[in-house]
């Protein structure tokens, strides 16, 4: 075993090497405007992140296994959360989300076919995807214009005695009006999934994002605030959401042994589920129609180490908004992001929608600053309804629109972002403001 133990210590050594001379920011390496390429995202990592990755893979377990476990623990322990679930995507997060509301084991809160949920269509589609691959009815509301999040003076109008859920982003890390939508929750008896991929870290009232509604979800794709590669998670204080979701998540299985351990619950033969017979081993019995979700353990290898790190590129992003927002707050003819003043968001991207001030369009500017070699992204799909995902479904029937979508329709239209991860040093952001300062002057 010491022959075993050296040999390890010996590859993460090489790896840490391998590290320095591969992956390691260079100090000496010069930002050349115009040349070097600004991406809007980007891993952030170091040494710890490639070991842990080979410490998993030497240990070859592949499927969940300790470094799920204790990601798990210690993601939950940062949001002062009692469960999370790790998945393999943050898609995957809000499909394992919505499915546990429509477990029998809910009773009358069960989300059925033709039950109505409220949400935007100013986001990312997988918010939306599960609503309506259950047979729910999503039911769009607007958005306000200066933060990007559901117009909740829209939200009464919007509930009718089909609702059973609010299903909605934190757009960009910028926290909605969580006490108005929870406020409207609370008063028809709703469920609340907060859509959190975009927000890990972000803050309403002093209390994580993702924690205040009955269940959130997180993305680690390497875009995102933190990542693994491909992962996502799922969070909740209700032990019986917890349930649902860790059996839907591993097969739809009743029982809950972790891979290779059996008979945890002690009754592996010797009990009787539904009309199969006394005794059928438990952990082939299913409880729910599941999949499997689960991450592979070198993926949580790598979010255990990045999950050290997290606080600072939480304090990262907030630096490198304010730079932005400072840089470009002057500007007639731009309307930049907007916050609660109970908020304190983690930002994931910078947004910016045009005025009527603008003697350009939004294409026109994002595509000159993709010609200068920077990076710049929609509001992710602007408009779903005006996707051709949706051209099958007919409105009053597979979806409702409550009031108008116009302040939707303007940031499909007029609004983009650009990046400000925390490995975008001060030259790429300056370099991003004055490229921006220098089309609006011409």
């Amino acid at each position: 075993m010491d022959k075993v133990k050296q040999l390890h210590d010996e590859i993460l050594q090489k790896v840490t090497e391998y590290y320095h001379l591969v992956h390691e920011p260079k100090n000496n390496a010069k930002f050349i405007p115009g040349e070097s390429r600004v991406n809007y995202a980007g891993r952030v990592f170091d040494e710890k992140e490639m070991c842990n990755l080979v410490d998993s893979a030497l240990e070859f377990w592949l499927t969940y296994g300790r470094y799920s476990r204790e990601f798990e623990k210690k993601l939950a322990e940062y949001l002062g959360i009692r469960f999370a679930l790790l998945v393999n995507s943050g898609s995957s997060a809000n499909l394992l989300a919505f499915a546990s509301l429509t477990s029998p084991l809910l009773g009358e809160r069960r989300i059925r076919r033709g039950d109505e949920v409220i949400t935007v269509a100013c986001g990312f589609p997988t918010t939306v995807s599960p609503i309506v691959q259950y047979g729910a009815v999503p039911v769009f509301v607007d958005v306000e214009p200066g933060t990007a999040n559901i117009a909740t003076a829209m939200l009464e109008e919007a509930v009718s005695p089909k609702t059973k859920a609010v299903m909605i982003a934190h757009t960009l890390g910028n926290p909605f009006n969580i006490k108005a939508v929870k406020s409207v929750c609370n008063r028809h008896r709703l469920w609340l999934v907060e859509d959190n991929c975009d927000a890990l870290g972000s803050r309403y009232d002093g209390r994580f994002t993702g924690t205040w509604g009955d269940i959130g979800t997180s993305s680690f794709y390497p875009p995102h605030h933190m990542t693994m590669g491909e992962g996502g998670a799922v969070y909740t204080n209700d032990p019986l959401l917890k349930k649902i979701a860790l059996s839907i998540r591993d097969w739809g299985r009743d029982c809950w042994c972790a891979s290779g351990v059996d008979n945890t619950c002690g009754c592996r033969f010797t009990r009787k589920f539904g009309k199969l017979p006394l005794g059928y081993d438990h952990k082939y019995v299913y409880s729910h129609f599941g999949y499997n979700l689960k991450v592979s353990d070198m993926q949580a290898a790598v979010g255990c180490a990045q999950l050290e790190k997290f606080p600072s590129f939480v304090e990262k992003r907030k630096e490198n908004f304010r730079r932005l927002y400072d840089g470009l707050k002057d500007l007639p003819e731009l309307r930049l992001f907007e916050k609660y003043p109970e908020s304190d968001p983690s930002w994931f991207g910078f947004l910016i929608t045009l005025t009527e001030r603008a003697k350009f369009t939004r294409n026109e500017l994002a595509k000159y600053l993709e010609e200068h070699n920077i990076q710049t992204r929609n509001l992710f799909s602007g408009n779903i309804l005006r996707h051709p995902c949706f051209e099958t479904l007919r409105e009053e029937e597979d979806y409702r629109v409550v009031g108008s979508l116009t302040n939707t329709d303007r940031i499909m239209n007029d609004a983009f972002w650009i990046g400000l991860y925390p490995g975008m040093g001060n030259e790429k952001l300056d370099y991003m403001i004055r490229t921006i300062r220098e089309f609006i002057s011409k």
